[in-house]
């Protein structure tokens, strides 16, 4: 879908154009819809947390993935 789409280019952008080595995805922990999209990104989820500057009190997962892991996934999985 939609999110898939823009969540891979939001994936190229930040390790192809700005250089970065990971990146990660706060997710509400109830979200299940977005857990998916970011394992259909090849994400992991990394923990929980509470501590979101803005957000007290609100629990997200914290998902994630390094340069190596999403150029490294197989054709077509985005």
């Amino acid at each position: 879908g939609y999110a898939t789409e823009a969540g891979a280019a939001c994936m190229d952008y930040v390790f192809d154009v700005l250089g970065w080595a990971d990146t990660v995805h706060l997710i509400h922990a109830d979200n299940i819809a977005s857990q998916r999209v970011a394992e259909k990104l090849g994400s992991r989820n990394l923990g929980r947390s509470m501590e979101v500057p803005g957000f007290a009190g609100m629990m997200v997962d914290i998902w994630g993935q390094d340069a190596a892991d999403w150029r490294s996934r197989p054709a077509g999985t985005n």
